[in-house]
């Protein structure tokens, strides 16, 4: 039984020519016979012929499969509302990798909603997501439309190793503490500027999602447990041996909508959780410190937000450029995602007393931003795709967690070099 129409294409690929666009044009092209019924008909769609045709080239070179370059292309411009619409009704998903989403994201969900596609994307701005969900999950309910952001490393990792934690674990799980190590190879390693700019009109305009949370009006969520520790703006991470820092990212937003969801919907334990990033040593903390005071002053003032985006390798200290990554320096990078647990074991009552067991889990990957980001998000596709059954009853704006809670994603990211496991379990 499936509860998508009969279309020309299951996945149209809209921002193919972008940055991430053409790898993630690479991954849909890798993943056809995991498609319906062992194929997949797919588009690839964005504002110029030539570029997008050019990918195409690119990707069966690299892939060595000359049967790409017949893959269709589809010209549409967020600019123009009508070629959008026309985009969408061809679409069973969509997977818009057009950012930043907070200027050209809107016009792509209202289009897909609409028209009937399904939507997913690869954004990190918490502001974007949740503005979305407040907007469009009534509309989206209405059409049957399922609205799926933040399916790239931001923040599926971290939304779906909640769950997979909470479902290792022997008993109610009620607090996580994420941390992320990215190591690179001797080439180093660098993000593309496309990411640095989302980050800095992110962070100018941090108070309107302040107010955005406003409008939801929802109640504190419930403390399940002992509180969470707090720990401060920096410290020396015993668990990961190195000084740690808050982590700035989507993920703690997107955990708290998906941990609300399962909350509100299915009546679970919601699980508290604080997200930290490894820095390495003192050096590193110097660096860190005057990298990211001169960021904070700078996104304050429209000409200091400018100096920013026209000199990312400068104020990012080499984390960011304008060319982006190499394909050395995505070769030698990896990342790991360590989350250590705790709750009560079976029968314990979780508002009595202090936790008395705790678990550790790990998800192991390929550089974050542009080789495990397109297995994400395709992989999130094609679940999607097969397995329609196992999502939310109604359409909506839904986090990965609450959209894929009862699928095969984490197996299927297993299979494809995004590797979940538990390394410790023990009692208190």
């Amino acid at each position: 039984v499936t509860k998508f129409p009969i279309r020309p294409y299951h996945i149209i690929v809209f921002g193919a020519s972008g940055f991430t666009g053409r790898f993630v044009v690479e991954e849909v092209a890798r993943a056809c016979p995991a498609g319906p019924g062992g194929t997949l008909r797919w588009a690839i769609a964005g504002r110029s012929r030539d570029r997008l045709e050019k990918v195409l080239l690119q990707a069966a070179q690299a892939l060595s499969k000359p049967e790409l370059r017949s893959v269709e292309v589809i010209v549409a411009d967020v600019a123009q509302p009508e070629s959008l619409a026309i985009m969408c009704k061809q679409g069973v998903v969509v997977l818009n990798c057009v950012g930043p989403y907070r200027f050209y994201g809107e016009p792509v969900v209202k289009a897909c909603i609409e028209n009937g596609a399904h939507y997913i994307d690869i954004c990190g701005e918490p502001q974007f997501l949740e503005g979305m969900q407040l907007k469009y999950h009534s509309k989206a309910q209405e059409k049957r439309v399922y609205v799926i952001g933040s399916c790239g490393f931001d923040s599926i990792p971290a939304d779906m190793g909640i769950l997979y934690t909470r479902d290792q674990f022997k008993g109610t799980l009620t607090a996580v503490e994420s941390f992320l190590t990215v190591s690179t190879g001797p080439e180093g390693g660098c993000g593309h500027e496309a990411t640095w700019q989302s980050a800095i009109f992110g962070f100018a305009d941090s108070a309107s999602l302040r107010s955005l949370r406003k409008k939801f009006g929802h109640k504190p969520l419930p403390v399940v447990g002992a509180p969470i520790k707090k720990r401060g703006a920096l410290f020396y991470s015993k668990e990961i041996q190195q000084y740690s820092i808050p982590f700035m990212g989507s993920d703690p937003s997107v955990v708290r909508r998906t941990q609300r969801c399962m909350h509100q919907e299915h009546q679970q334990a919601p699980v508290q959780y604080a997200a930290y990033v490894g820095i390495g040593g003192v050096f590193s903390v110097a660096k860190t410190f005057f990298a990211g005071l001169m960021f904070w002053l700078m996104t304050k003032f429209s000409i200091g937000r400018s100096l920013l985006i026209q000199f990312p390798e400068v104020f990012s200290f080499g984390l960011f450029s304008k060319a982006g990554p190499s394909k050395k320096q995505m070769e030698g990078t990896s990342f790991c995602l360590s989350f250590f647990g705790e709750g009560y074991s079976n029968g314990r009552d979780p508002s009595q007393g202090k936790p008395d067991a705790a678990i550790t889990t790990q998800i192991k990957g390929p550089e974050p931003g542009y080789v495990a980001t397109p297995i994400t998000m395709v992989q999130a596709a094609i679940t999607l795709l097969n397995e329609p059954q196992c999502l939310p009853e109604t359409g909506g704006v839904y986090t990965p967690g609450s959209a894929f809670a009862r699928t095969t994603l984490i197996e299927r990211l297993n299979k494809h070099g995004v590797q979940f496991c538990v390394t410790n379990a023990r009692k208190l």
